[in-house]
């Protein structure tokens, strides 16, 4: 296999050469258009000719960099012709590539924007497919998944912390910087399970993820990270994605719908429990290319995640801890070091012509990547400075660095009692809400400036 230099696969010419080989010798047809899908991760459409029909497929390849919880690729296939077999609306696998790595399936018809050419009576038709089928895959036997190699989870403990101790091992292998939210964070969640919820099901993890056409549901898709455990994780999932892909109506809505479809109750403080735990194996799983960037990784788009995702740990553990946010303090823009330089670079990179559609896609993020640099340089050292003095006043200790200061922090947070949680998620909020302020007003902060925790009911 080709690869790069950080150990994952690349889909140059030749290893594009045997993906289409592959995929005419399991189709038995042969292939008559093939488009890169532009998004961050590798993945095409192809029209496949066969006597005389056209098969419309999906090339799903493996993302890129060091950020996968469940590196092989297979695994996703695997389980998604289970849900296939089992009448959940899934696209049908026809092949897995070994090399290069992808995932051969067929097209879903339609598009994510349940609001494109539907009306409201539609839209709540959509709604009630939808939880259905997430009911129905909730209702699975297990049985199928174990045999597949999916972890089965014992105990209420067990089952509401499968997803955490999945990815722990990545988180403290990859980790490149001090992270004292997150450890806070993550020992906050080890002591509140839901002592109740003992019952787990096959779980989409990352829900929300389903197309639309002519009205209708065409079918889910994305099962990457899917596992077996509490079903509320996936109601938590999809009401944080809803702030950024509307779910189409409202989500105490979808919910009820939920609850019929399921034939019991919705348990609402266990989904934001999983608001919560969810935002943070997020933060867990990118944490070490944000902070250390890897070639080929789409850094704008982890940058995106990273800061929407940390937004969503302090609503949910505000909420859950019944205390409030601290308010964001104004930072005035300074001229900056190198406005002429950053101005210069913004320029070359937007002069560039591109030849394709995926590199007009690079192009824009690489822009994104400037507008942070520009606020970093123009903010970014007066938010640290205030960092380091409110850290040290906490810690009683004088640090001349903000990696220092941090570094200190973060030990702190592994040793302190749960008497001083409120104190130290105050101190913690207040720098990520810093953050937040700097960098929310940029194009990379478009999500993080529209998160909010959805109302179950």
């Amino acid at each position: 296999m080709t690869e790069q230099s950080c150990g994952t696969p690349t889909y140059d010419d030749a290893a594009l050469a045997r993906l289409r080989a592959f995929v005419e010798e399991i189709t038995g047809g042969r292939i008559v258009h093939m488009e890169r899908q532009v998004r961050w991760r590798p993945a095409w459409f192809a029209k496949v000719e066969r006597d005389g029909a056209m098969l419309h497929l999906h090339l799903r390849g493996d993302r890129a960099g060091d950020v996968a919880i469940f590196p092989e690729l297979k695994r996703e296939a695997d389980i998604m012709r289970i849900l296939h077999d089992h009448g959940i609306p899934v696209p049908r696998i026809h092949g897995y590539c070994e090399d290069p790595p992808c995932i051969v399936m067929d097209t879903l018809a339609g598009t994510r924007d349940v609001f494109d050419g539907t009306d409201e009576t539609q839209r709540t038709a959509i709604g009630r497919e939808y939880m259905a089928a997430v009911a129905a895959m909730h209702k699975l036997p297990v049985e199928p998944f174990v045999e597949a190699g999916v972890d089965l989870p014992e105990g209420a403990e067990g089952i509401a912390l499968v997803g955490l101790r999945a990815y722990l091992p990545h988180y403290r292998r990859t980790k490149s910087r001090p992270e004292p939210l997150l450890e806070f964070v993550i020992r906050w969640i080890e002591r509140n399970v839901p002592k109740h919820r003992t019952k787990a099901g096959f779980v989409q993890f990352d829900s929300g993820q389903f197309l639309v056409e002519n009205g209708k549901m065409t079918g889910l898709y994305d099962f990457e990270f899917s596992m077996i455990g509490d079903p509320m994780t996936d109601l938590a999932t999809m009401a944080m994605r809803n702030s950024i892909e509307p779910l189409g109506r409202p989500f105490p809505e979808l919910c009820r719908y939920y609850e019929e479809a399921a034939g019991e109750p919705l348990d609402h403080g266990a989904v934001r429990f999983h608001n919560l735990l969810f935002a943070t194996l997020g933060t867990m799983q990118f944490t070490g290319t944000v902070g250390d960037p890897k070639p080929g990784d789409p850094h704008s788009v982890y940058l995106e995640w990273d800061l929407s995702l940390r937004k969503t740990i302090l609503l949910a553990l505000a909420e859950l801890m019944g205390v409030e946010l601290p308010k964001p303090e104004p930072i005035a823009p300074g001229s900056g070091n190198f406005p002429a330089l950053i101005a210069a670079l913004a320029d070359t990179i937007g002069t560039i012509r591109t030849a394709e559609a995926i590199d007009e896609s690079r192009k824009a993020q690489a822009l994104e990547l400037i507008e942070w640099l520009r606020h970093e340089d123009r903010m970014g050292g007066e938010a640290r400075t205030r960092d380091i003095a409110d850290i040290s006043a906490y810690l009683r200790r004088s640090f001349e660095s903000i990696g220092a200061a941090e570094e200190a922090l973060e030990a702190h947070v592994r040793m302190a009692s749960p008497d001083e949680d409120r104190a130290l998620f105050h101190l913690l909020a207040t720098l990520e809400v810093r953050r937040m302020s700097v960098f929310g007003p940029t194009e990379i902060g478009r999500s993080a400036r529209n998160v909010e925790l959805v109302p179950t009911r």
